[in-house]
């Protein structure tokens, strides 16, 4: 059986920053049919295309730029962050588990986007300095410390811990802020993205068709592969997966984000990413979330509300007046900036469920169905889904391959490390500690069976030895 771990997507490896595909297709290649439009669709989608798959990609809309709402993907803060996010909803373990795992991948492309000049300004996708600040001690908060600590394992640039960073910018002493680290994190401006996505996934071959699928795939698997000629499907449908995939654990978490003028007039121009964790003020879901969404626009919130179906906020909401107050509060400097004309308040579902992230294969079984289904679920990203895309699209990936070779699917499950996966987020010191313990072990295991051998050598001496003398 393919294994998941055995799909990384690294850019050079299997996965190509040109409009051209990494693997061309040809005839016969395998057909995807990938519901969902937003950044998870088009991600997957453009590992699939470099993977030489033949994609079809179908949503019922695609991103747009003027006054009216826009898709939850451009709303999206769209800071990258390793798990658990700023928001603070993702507990579940087994998704935890595998999020530390998929944001790294991300991490790991998105960087390599920035670091290229007329990439990052065709993209929108930017390295910025990323501040996270507490009210308490961050030993006091354990999945925050133990968040540091492993991020510090990682590739992750300029990771330190510094309180003299509060002191260089505007951030108000009476807000409490007595602890924070900072490291370097891919800053991805949506609009732009979203459009640079669409065109790039366009060029290495993808044919894009609007039409709304509102039923349950499992139901209408064989019409639409039929259909649209397509060997398996991928379900990367977001909220819509209430429906498409009937899972009724799936709901919304609302958000909302102010979008105000970033051009050094009314305030000091803001380069850097500025968070307060939902956890560091005592639980609560109204987070500060203050970031450069381009050069000109900064974004400050948000806000996380559960179960919250109707996108109604206003700039006169009490929860978004409280959002701006709170921000303000925490950067005074803040209360001097103008609203962006365009688009100044900014709402959207985060597509949470109860068991968070699901990337796997469709488990029900038809009745006398000949083989088990070659859908596959990548959805319930909640506010991560920019964070989590280039790595859960590697194991779609994985999945693909399942389902093309009719393999029993499998649910989700946390999976024992490897060697090679454990050391990979171990320090210097702990990874030479595993070396040495490895060592010994081939060691022991290589003297055991010398030994072993040489019992053998000796009992069949000693009974030719017995045989000689039983002749004479």
């Amino acid at each position: 059986m393919s294994s998941l771990k055995d799909n990384p997507v690294v850019v050079g490896e299997g996965i190509s920053l040109l409009p051209s595909p990494f693997k061309a297709p040809t005839a016969s290649s395998p057909h995807v049919l990938v519901v969902g439009g937003g950044v998870t669709g088009l991600v997957t989608s453009w590992v699939l295309l470099d993977r030489g798959y033949r994609v079809t990609i179908v949503s019922k809309e695609w991103a747009t730029h003027g006054k009216a709402q826009r898709l939850t993907s451009q709303i999206a803060g769209a800071l990258w962050e390793y798990p658990p996010a700023v928001c603070g909803h993702h507990k579940d373990a087994v998704s935890l588990h595998r999020s530390k795992r998929w944001s790294l991948m991300s991490y790991g492309v998105f960087s390599s986007v920035a670091a290229d000049p007329k990439l990052a300004e065709l993209s929108g996708v930017r390295m910025r300095r990323s501040i996270f600040c507490f009210r308490h001690p961050i030993e006091d908060d354990q999945i925050q410390l133990d968040k540091m600590r492993d991020m510090g394992k990682t590739d992750v640039q300029g990771l330190k811990r510094d309180m003299s960073v509060v002191n260089e910018l505007d951030i108000d002493p009476n807000y409490g802020v007595v602890d924070a680290y900072e490291h370097l994190a891919p800053v991805i401006d949506t609009d732009q993205a979203m459009t640079w996505l669409m065109g790039l996934v366009q060029a290495k071959g993808a044919r894009l068709l609007t039409e709304t699928i509102d039923r349950d795939l499992f139901h209408c698997e064989d019409e639409l592969r039929s259909r649209f000629r397509a060997d398996v499907i991928v379900n990367a449908s977001g909220l819509a997966s209430y429906d498409v995939a009937g899972d009724k654990t799936s709901y919304p978490i609302r958000g909302g984000l102010i979008r105000v003028i970033n051009d050094g007039v009314d305030f000091p121009k803001i380069n850097d990413a500025l968070a307060i964790p939902a956890d560091s003020i005592h639980g609560s879901d109204e987070i500060v979330f203050i970031v450069p969404r381009n050069d000109n626009i900064l974004l400050i919130g948000g806000i996380s509300e559960a179960n919250e179906w109707q996108l109604d906020l206003t700039l006169e909401s009490p929860i978004i007046k409280r959002m701006r107050a709170r921000c303000e509060a925490f950067m005074p400097e803040l209360k001097n900036a103008r609203l962006d004309p365009d688009y100044p308040l900014a709402q959207g579902l985060r597509p949470f469920r109860t068991k968070n992230v699901r990337v796997e294969r469709e488990l029900r079984q038809r009745e006398g169905s000949n083989g088990p289904s070659r859908i596959i679920h990548s959805y319930g990203h909640g506010g991560a889904g920019w964070s989590l895309s280039f790595g859960c699209a590697g194991d779609v990936l994985g999945l693909v391959d399942e389902a093309l070779r009719d393999l029993p699917p499998q649910a989700m499950a946390i999976t024992k490390p490897t060697h090679v996966e454990t050391a990979a987020t171990q320090t210097p010191d702990e990874w030479a500690s595993t070396g040495i313990k490895l060592l010994l072990t081939s060691v022991l295991s290589q003297s055991s069976q010398w030994v072993g051998r040489m019992k053998m050598k000796i009992t069949s001496s000693v009974n030719m030895l017995l045989k000689i003398r039983q002749t004479k």
